[in-house]
């Protein structure tokens, strides 16, 4: 997890089982939260960056989740 600039953070999550096509649909999910400003998926994690003012770790976890993926911080 590092800093990227202007109260940005950014984490790279594991996420089990997604493909390419899933990621689309994982990120469309955590760029609905705010807070969250940038969601790059590709297969099998995705680079998040958000402000940690708004969201920790486990919410975007959680999220991904939601779309029946299992996740957890890389």
């Amino acid at each position: 997890m590092t800093g990227t600039g202007a109260g940005n953070t950014r984490v790279l999550l594991g996420v089990r089982g997604m493909t390419r096509e899933a990621g689309d649909k994982v990120a469309a999910a955590l760029l609905a939260l705010p807070g969250v400003s940038q969601a790059t998926p590709d297969e099998g994690q995705i680079e998040v960056h958000y402000d940690p003012t708004a969201h920790t770790v486990m919410d975007l976890v959680r999220a991904v989740r939601m779309q029946g993926f299992l996740a957890g911080m890389l």
